[in-house]
């Protein structure tokens, strides 16, 4: 599918708010009728069709706040399976100085920075939709929640606390998919040992009255550009992308038996 000429303009303006190291695949999404102190909640539907169950992909939604520069996460990666069970692995993050928490699935510091990570783990389901919940809950609070769209079973990733002066979410930003194993050891020839996915990031959506929301098409960037098979379309819940390689695993040891 091609990529028109306003989406890829929307893309390039938004490489420099993603993540750079060994990076893969990003994704615009907004919302309208944005209040000029932002959002009070917004909810990114994530979808992993295909992964290996093993830790490696990151799939993330960025956001913004009004009054502050840095960005917010949130997310999921896959895990091995435990008991025979899939594993996934929810984060919510803050990279803004001065957030703070006392949530126990939180802790100080967010990839080495200032701000805040949470994470937790539950036995979920690939191919199953998961909504990830951004909400404030009274003055500056804000909660991250993963929530399962068919069970309607909610599990609390974490929340923290922004720094006076912050509002809001913001109305447009940017997702991420990342195989961050390579952000500590490039291994050899590392582009052609990419593990396979496919991800649907869907439309995101808010309680504000009047916003309505947009996913626009990925596209690839990073050192990998052209050498992962990479395909991105709009399917009826969002955009689709998938890239890498069936058996891979990220290694650079070439391919594992499948099972």
């Amino acid at each position: 599918m091609i990529i028109h000429s306003r989406i890829w303009k929307l893309a390039t303006s938004l490489l420099a708010l993603l993540p750079t190291a060994l990076a893969l695949v990003g994704s615009g999404w907004s919302l309208s009728n944005v209040p000029a102190n932002g959002l009070r909640d917004v909810t990114f539907p994530i979808t992993i069709v295909e992964a290996d169950h093993f830790a490696g992909y990151y799939f993330a939604q960025q956001f913004n706040f009004a009054g502050v520069s840095d960005v917010g996460y949130t997310g999921i990666q896959p895990r091995p399976d435990s008991g025979g069970k899939v594993v996934l692995h929810g984060v919510f993050s803050s990279f803004v100085p001065g957030t703070t928490t006392n949530d126990k699935n939180c802790s100080p510091g967010a990839d080495g920075g200032p701000g805040v990570s949470c994470s937790v783990e539950w036995n979920g389901v690939f191919n199953r939709t998961y909504d990830y919940e951004v909400k404030t809950t009274r003055n500056r609070v804000w909660v991250g929640t993963a929530i399962d769209t068919v069970s309607g079973a909610r599990v609390q990733i974490g929340s923290w606390t922004l720094p006076t002066g912050s509002g809001g979410i913001l109305g447009s930003q940017v997702g991420f998919v990342e195989w961050y194993p390579w952000n500590v050891v490039v291994p050899p020839n590392h582009c052609a040992n990419l593990p396979y996915q496919k991800t649907i990031f869907g439309v995101p959506h808010t309680t504000h009255a009047g916003s309505i929301g947009t996913q626009s098409l990925s596209y690839e960037y990073g050192d990998c550009v052209g050498q992962v098979a990479f395909h991105t379309e709009q399917v009826v819940s969002g955009v689709e992308n998938n890239c890498g390689f069936r058996g891979a695993t990220g290694s650079g040891k070439g391919v594992r038996t499948l099972y």
